[in-house]
């Protein structure tokens, strides 16, 4: 369990009467399998934590063994309830602060004795920004915080990669996601949830209008379903050799894109299928070079042929007079 999702379990319980596992998997966005988990971690740290089955039951934590809320602002308790960011993305939403402020509470709280392990926050970082990541434009997640928690329709103009120029949409929001060092809003479009990265939308405004979300969607519920489309769905699916020394290089760039073919592997080559959502994306394979070699399907060949020859062409000598 995170220091953060731990706090969050901890302040969900203090602050209500009983709780289902269900509710508490849904606003921690987590699944069922590791609220469980998380709850017998509680007991077996000595928390009396109880749970009660039947339709008025749910989980519950003894009066004064929880954490003491009356320490805490409102600021402090909404912002200690976020889970998940490191130190970089509080601050991006302008919450670095308060969240600093609140865990100071809960470590002054907690004195250590001499021969206690060092708290964990005083050994472990987390920076989940990828490498050598250029400064970011656009839209920040800190601008836009107000609005979606005002919970208000949002006209953006989104600047696609695919498209010849940027779009003007009126979206529904449900809120903003953290993955893998960028953010996201999470909205629906005509009713079709869609993620936007903010630095693709180069400006917006608000709209005098609540949004209108599907019944019984949340962020965490929409954004895991799009996530997992993401993950999953495909256009075009590529036939390759990869050369051994190129191997690991194409699985970390790729993921669970790269599908490797346990039968089919040399001491030059492995035999793989990489997963692509648009012809367009198998550029990401030119800078493989001749490392990789993709046998089909034939579109695929013919627009890495297309685009290397333009890649020639642009950088071929210029003719002497």
């Amino acid at each position: 369990m995170t220091p953060d999702r731990f706090f969050s379990l901890m302040l969900l319980l203090a602050s209500r009467n009983a709780v289902t596992t269900q509710e508490l998997a849904s606003t921690l966005g987590v699944s069922l399998r590791t609220v469980t988990r998380d709850l017998n971690w509680l007991r077996d740290a000595g928390l009396p934590v109880t749970a009660q089955r039947g339709r008025l039951g749910g989980v519950t934590m003894l009066p004064g063994s929880g954490l003491d809320l009356t320490r805490f602002t409102p600021g402090e308790r909404d912002h200690l309830s976020l889970t998940g960011l490191d130190e970089k993305q509080r601050a991006e939403l302008d919450a670095s602060v308060e969240s600093r402020r609140a865990l100071s509470k809960i470590a002054a709280a907690q004195p250590r004795r001499v021969d206690e392990l060092l708290p964990l926050t005083d050994v472990v970082h987390v920076d989940s920004r990828p490498w050598l990541q250029a400064g970011t434009s656009g839209t920040t997640p800190a601008s836009l915080i107000g609005p979606v928690r005002r919970g208000r329709r949002l006209w953006i103009e989104y600047d696609s990669p695919r498209e010849s120029c940027p779009r003007d949409l009126v979206v529904d929001p449900y809120g903003l996601v953290a993955k893998a060092g960028s953010w996201y809003l999470v909205a629906d479009c005509a009713r079709v949830p869609r993620m936007y990265r903010l630095e693709r939308i180069t400006t917006w405004k608000e709209v005098d209008q609540p949004r209108r979300i599907r019944e019984s969607q949340t962020l965490a519920t929409v954004a895991a379903a799009l996530i997992d489309q993401w993950k999953h769905n495909h256009a075009i699916e590529v036939s390759a050799t990869i050369g051994q020394t190129q191997i690991e290089r194409a699985q970390r760039i790729f993921g669970l894109r790269l599908v490797p073919d346990d039968h089919e592997e040399s001491a030059t080559g492995r035999k793989v299928t990489i997963r692509f959502l648009h012809l367009e994306d198998v550029r990401a394979l030119l800078p493989f070079g001749n490392a990789i070699t993709v046998h089909g399907p034939t579109e695929a060949r013919a627009h890495l042929r297309d685009l290397a020859t333009n890649l020639a062409h642009h950088y071929a000598p210029s003719p002497t007079s």
